[in-house]
């Protein structure tokens, strides 16, 4: 079988666009002009659409010639799937990377236009919610930074997650409709649609051999639209993909059903289309919540496996190599939503390329790799027979055949072991049987691994320890990353010219290189130390003004900034966070205020719809805020602020900004983090547990720079079986103050009650987060960080050895573990 180079015979290299001043004005005004039909005089909004269209031309060069030069006859690639891509803003990543932010700059000034204002119209794009979508963003960034050929598959939800408001103290949800002003970075691509199947049955035929063959028949289809995104690397002329499906139904109108009078029902299936695509994370605690989110990952894997096998498929003159397929093509799948991509490789395999199940079994395993992201066991997806037997039939009844031969495989290893057996079974028995998903992206793929080296040592001893015996070889680690480029040189362009100043700028692009810094910590660094100083200074002061803005809180910039900005769960303890807080007022109010260090508390984070305890913890966080800050006894010496629908650009400032990073998990619940990095690369110091990234992140600074406190994991498993939350009250008089003003309703008098199940969770004797067993610890460690910040020398060589010693968090270290362990690509430049 022959190879063909149909791309590169009829679709020679592109040039690319001058980027100097004069051609980037020309540029902005024709689009500003002919293209959106304004003036100079108009909006920001109008100016980021035709600042974009004007450096998305300067893009598409390098775009096209990476992807024609990936598509090359023997190029493997990898196809990254996740359901979250947190990209936050792009024009001034873009700018970054594209090294011509100066230019711009002069040219928006000449026509009275401030770069600041045009970059600050962008919507955060509502692709994502935390740290699992923040993470696959910046490993797009270091792929093509690293020049790897890596494509990330998503979906492109219209309204993203919510955009969260604070009315009254609780969270309100409100669509965030990040798509209304348009979105100038994408371009649709409606000739590669792909068809997605639900519902209908299986049917089984013989074929002219007399084999019985499987036919997915009378289903409801609905089809997936991609949308692309340019993904820079930074100054290298690579340009990688995201690739975003949208839905929509096959016949978008149905005429009969409307001449009918049944207005509504004419558009029904359009409507039904569409709602897969709609909201990242539909509430699942209903059945209707439930099905949609199987749909939506169903329809990520078909849709991407479906366009990765076309592709593939082009590159060959006739009947493709499928022997090569595995060769040529690997799949990350990102954590437990895309991984019924094993089931559904399985079904294209079999149904459409006509293999038999040994063959389309081997490809398949020697092509899908799994990222596991968490410890929590109820955060490994389980669906229910019953849902796939009504939505995805024929893949049940792969997985099920998938089971029944991996079953064998354990039965052999460990005979007559019936516990083992049903321990590792993809299918749960029960009065409800569930299919889980981790178990069958285990059973079909060649790699598994953890993001940090305790999670990964955890999931080995405890979740897959019966998989890791049966698989050692699979499975591995890779600490997760976060890229430099957004988070210092975009996101503190200050820090990044002061450091730059004294090592060079190579740091941006090979981290490691910022060790370089750690000789500038010394005291006789004088002149470097009051620079850094300086910086942080104005951080602090432009974090302020958000908060004023987003709280109406007034932070003082000579207190301590002491943030926790993350998901809202209770693993993650923000509750350990507003105890410790209640404590530092009652000490005011005691007059307990010697040698005191002001404190400026942010907490940001958003909770699931669905998630009521999480939505109470920030009802909480607010009330407690409102008590303190109004208490003129108090508020020059403690604030607290809640920062609503925080995000990407929120971070982007918070990060900076910060003087303590709270990283609080219990031990052995937090997988790794990446939060934790961002602060440490932008000089904060940390306060936290010995669990996930931390422990890397204090091997690399030391325990001296470090704030650790909180029982260890294997602390937490030894005493899960005594622990009696009465014990550590009847020993603490400090926690039996801050309970009791909690129990007083001291910050609820006007609703009386409402943290009553705050109450009882900390009082209940099974509160696997154990928060009342660290409170001591916690409260004795922020005790010393205050003692620390009132040596500001001290603090400001911790500071500066943070930053210094970051280097192995970069997500570029990572994307080359990725590559070198698992995807085993070859870099690829356009």
């Amino acid at each position: 079988m022959g190879h063909t180079d149909e791309d590169k015979q009829y679709r020679p290299r592109m040039e690319r666009l001058s980027v100097d001043k004069t051609a980037l004005e020309a540029s902005f005004n024709h689009y500003l002009t002919y293209f959106l039909g304004r003036s100079t005089g108009t909006t920001p909004t109008y100016a980021y659409n035709a600042l974009s269209l004007t450096l998305r031309d300067r893009i598409m060069a390098d775009w096209r010639n990476t992807s024609l030069a990936q598509k090359m006859p023997g190029v493997r690639r990898a196809n990254y799937m996740s359901l979250e891509f947190l990209i936050g803003r792009a024009l001034g990543n873009h700018l970054l990377n594209l090294d011509i932010e100066p230019d711009t700059r002069a040219a928006l000034e000449s026509m009275s236009f401030h770069l600041e204002d045009v970059i600050e119209a962008e919507a955060d794009a509502g692709l994502g919610n935390g740290g699992l979508g923040r993470l696959a963003a910046c490993f797009l960034d270091s792929c093509a930074t690293l020049q790897l050929p890596v494509t990330g598959y998503g979906i492109r939800y219209q309204y993203g997650m919510f955009r969260q408001e604070i009315i009254n103290g609780y969270q309100d949800e409100e669509p965030d409709h990040w798509l209304r002003d348009g979105q100038p970075w994408e371009i649709e691509r409606p000739e590669y649609s792909q068809r997605i199947k639900f519902g209908g049955h299986t049917e089984y035929r013989k074929n002219d051999q007399g084999q019985l063959v499987a036919q997915w028949v009378e289903t409801n289809d609905v089809i997936a639209i991609p949308y692309d995104m340019p993904v820079t690397g930074y100054h290298n002329n690579t340009v990688n993909t995201l690739r975003l499906w949208h839905s929509t139904a096959t016949d978008e109108f149905n005429l009969d059903e409307f001449n009918s009078g049944s207005y509504t029902e004419s558009v029904g299936a359009k409507n039904s289309a569409e709602n897969i695509s709609m909201v990242l994370y539909p509430n699942d605690t209903t059945e209707n919540g439930k099905e949609l989110r199987l749909k939506q990952q169903y329809f990520l894997a078909s849709a991407s496996i479906q366009d990765v096998i076309r592709q593939w498929e082009k590159r060959f003159d006739g009947a493709p190599d499928y022997s090569r397929f595995s060769a040529e093509n690997v799949f990350q799948m990102n954590d437990t939503h895309p991984t019924i991509a094993v089931a559904e490789l399985m079904r294209i395999l079999m149904d459409e390329k006509k293999m038999g199940w040994n063959t389309a079994w081997r490809i398949v395993t020697e092509s899908l790799a799994y990222t596991n992201h968490t410890l929590l066991p109820e955060a490994l997806e389980k669906w229910p027979v019953k849902l796939f037997e009504e939505l995805l039939p024929r893949l049940l009844d792969i997985i099920y055949e998938i089971n029944s031969r991996f079953l064998r495989v354990v039965s052999q290893r460990w005979p007559g072991d019936t516990d083992r057996q049903s321990r590792m079974s993809i299918i749960e028995e029960g009065p409800v049987k569930h299919v889980r998903m981790a178990h069958l992206a285990i059973a079909g793929s060649f790699s598994i691994n953890g993001v940090a080296a305790l999670h990964s040592e955890l999931l080995k001893k405890g979740l897959f320890h019966d998989f890791y015996e049966l698989w050692p070889e699979k499975f591995n680690n890779k600490t997760n990353g976060v890229t430099p480029r957004r988070w210092v040189a975009h996101a503190n362009p200050m820090m990044t010219e002061l450091i730059s100043s004294k090592i060079g700028d190579e740091w941006i692009k090979d981290l490691s290189q910022i060790d370089k810094l750690t000789p500038f910590a010394d005291l006789k660094q004088t002149e470097f130390r009051n620079n850094w100083k300086a910086v942080k200074q104005a951080n602090k002061m432009r974090l302020a003004k958000l908060v004023k803005e987003k709280c109406d809180v007034d932070f003082n910039t000579d207190a301590m900034f002491d943030v926790q900005v993350k998901r809202i769960h209770e693993y993650k303890r923000q509750l350990l966070n507003v105890l410790h807080v209640i404590h530092l007022y009652n000490q005011i109010k005691k007059g307990n205020t010697k040698d005191w260090s002001p404190r400026c508390v942010l907490i940001g984070g958003k909770a699931a719809p669905g998630y009521l305890l999480a939505k109470d913890i920030i009802k909480l966080i607010n009330s407690v805020a409102e008590v303190v800050n109004s208490d003129a006894e108090v508020s020059d010496k403690l604030k607290l602020a809640f920062l609503p629908n925080y995000n990407v650009s929120s971070m982007e400032i918070i990060a900076p900004g910060a003087d303590l990073s709270e990283q609080i998990s219990t031990a052995g619940k937090e997988a790794s983090g990446t939060g934790n990095m961002k602060f440490m690369m932008n000089g904060a110091l940390t306060i936290g547990t010995y669990d996930g990234a931390n422990i890397e992140i204090m091997d690399a600074v030391g325990e001296d720079n470090f704030f650790l406190f909180g029982l260890r994991e294997n602390e937490v498993e030894e005493l899960k079986p005594h622990y009696n939350p009465s014990d550590y009250i009847n020993h603490d008089e400090d926690l039996r103050d801050v309970l009791n003003l909690l129990r007083s309703g001291h910050f609820n008098s006007n609703e009386p009650g409402i943290f009553d199940n705050i109450m009882n969770t900390l009082m209940n004797p099974h509160d696997p987060w154990m928060t009342l067993a660290d409170f001591r610890s916690y409260v004795d460690m922020q005790q010393q960080v205050s003692a620390v910040w009132q040596d500001q020398e001290k603090w400001q060589t911790m500071s500066i050895l943070n930053t210094a010693k970051s280097g192995f968090f970069s997500t570029d270290r990572t994307m080359e573990e990725y590559n070198n362990d698992i995807w085993k690509l070859e870099t690829v430049s356009g």
